[in-house]
């Protein structure tokens, strides 16, 4: 069964009637603004960068450090987490090891999205203007470096508000604020951060006491579908998003499939998890879940699976996908 620790691995590797729309007469996004979230996409692949970031939400502070290399074999980085249980996370392009020295567990899987800090936007954002209204406000100095800030105010009820603090010269993204109207429901922002700085591969592999030690080492093994090939679908996707992929993928030790339906409305991310239910263990229980931060979860049950919708955005959105989906015969 998925548990809230498999979802939140998950991401680490990654009714009704609604309100009126909150903005459904905001302008054309500007060029120059869309510039801006072109840039940024594209810093990640352009820059080496070493860093330390900080990720704030629910009254919760968590420490990261980051070291991203870039050449012509492609992306190399490592995300390690000074708070708290420890957990590190090597990429080498699309391959991704994530350590769990507590536990003396790795979790391997080829990445079919990506989406860490400060690497949020994918290279394509045709829809963003769709479901946002992007807007350059001001300039603010974050960690020593000149940043555009950009407002992208959503279209509709449907998700939530982003600030974007994007540095001037390289395109990076600094600081990243989730907005729920004038509240901030999470944030990331890098307190300390060295662009363009030559790195050794070397940071970027395990050192001698990870390799020296014994792991429990368990493949995530992800298998691409067909449109439509999974007999599970989403009846009515809500307005802006759009499904990215059907996959069947283990998310534990287990070899049980998952079937794993992802939507996107170009920013945020939402996915679909269906799984039988076992007998002799516990029924699950439905109902809408805060994980933290701008992650909610909503579990339902539909004849003898379970559904469960998890994804950045509000707990009225992701009830009315979860609601959505149905099995075609």
């Amino acid at each position: 069964m998925i548990s809230r620790k498999i979802i939140t691995l998950f991401f680490l590797l990654t009714f009704g009637f609604f309100h009126a729309a909150l903005a459904q007469n905001l302008p054309h996004s500007s060029e120059s603004a869309l510039g801006w979230l072109k840039k940024m996409a594209d810093a990640p692949r352009q820059h080496n960068y070493s860093g330390t970031f900080v990720y704030f939400a629910d009254g919760h502070m968590e420490t990261s450090r980051i070291i991203h290399k870039t050449d012509q074999s492609g992306e190399r980085e490592k995300i390690e987490v000074l708070d708290g249980i420890p957990r590190i996370v090597f990429r080498n392009n699309d391959e991704m090891k994530c350590y769990l020295p507590d536990s003396k567990k790795i979790y391997t899987e080829k990445r079919w999205f990506r989406k860490f800090f400060p690497n949020l936007l994918p290279q394509s954002f045709d829809s963003i203007n769709d479901n946002y209204y992007v807007k350059e406000t001001k300039r603010e100095r974050i960690s020593d470096h000149e940043s555009q800030v950009l407002s992208l105010t959503p279209r509709d009820s449907l998700r939530y508000g982003h600030q974007f603090w994007i540095d001037v010269q390289s395109g990076l993204l600094l600081k990243v604020a989730v907005m729920d109207g004038n509240e901030t429901v999470e944030q990331f922002a890098f307190v300390q951060l060295e662009v363009d700085g030559e790195i050794h591969s070397d940071s970027l592999r395990p050192d001698q006491s990870i390799l020296a030690q014994e792991w429990k080492v368990t493949d995530l093994v992800t298998s691409i579908l067909k449109e439509g090939e999974l007999k599970w679908q989403v009846k009515n996707l809500p307005t802006g998003f759009k499904k990215l992929v059907e996959m069947k993928r283990n998310l534990t030790e287990k070899p049980t499939l998952v079937d794993h339906i992802a939507l996107s409305d170009g920013l945020a991310t939402v996915s679909i998890f269906i799984e039988p239910i076992i007998k002799d263990v516990p029924a699950p229980v439905p109902g809408v879940f805060t994980s933290r931060g701008a992650i909610n979860i909503y579990v339902r049950t539909l004849g003898d699976n379970k559904i469960t919708t998890v994804g950045e955005v509000p707990v009225e959105t992701i009830k009315l996908i979860g609601d959505s989906v149905f099995r075609q015969d």
